[in-house]
């Protein structure tokens, strides 16, 4: 598997740390972007501001409840955007919600994973996100 460009779209510096730590750890990444709020994300996304000269993630990991717009907003504004339409997103949340998992669906996440609730857990995670990567770039080999 070859390394990809990550955004990381989370507020929480705990979550950021370990969602880093096990990327590193489960080889999957080439370059991680932080960003920490909704706003912030879609500047980086549209290439705005601070953002541009940004890369144009290969993934995003988005987190629901973000300051300033939450992660539905950021997800339907990355699905109406041409230049970020075809991301793949996977929705990285401490919520469990039945209605949280259908509003994702609704609007288009790809994938949706709980975080663990503790450290222990994020190499699941990871791993999860590597069998979802992988599945993606082989529909996407055979299309």
């Amino acid at each position: 598997m070859h390394p990809i460009d990550i955004l990381l779209i989370e507020d929480n510096e705990g979550d950021i740390l370990l969602t880093k730590e096990a990327l590193l750890e489960g080889d999957i990444l080439k370059e991680l972007q932080v960003v920490k709020d909704g706003w912030e994300a879609l500047l980086y996304l549209e290439k705005k501001e601070n953002y541009k000269s940004a890369k144009t993630p290969d993934l995003i990991l988005l987190d629901i409840n973000l300051p300033k717009l939450n992660g539905f907003e950021v997800l339907k504004k990355i699905r109406s955007a041409e230049n970020t339409k075809n991301i793949p997103v996977v929705i990285l949340s401490t919520s469990t919600s039945d209605n949280d998992i259908k509003k994702s669906i609704k609007y288009h996440a790809n994938y949706y994973i709980s975080k663990p609730i503790d450290a222990d857990g994020y190499p699941r995670v990871i791993r999860s996100i590597k069998k979802f990567w992988l599945s993606n770039l082989n529909q996407s080999v055979s299309k």
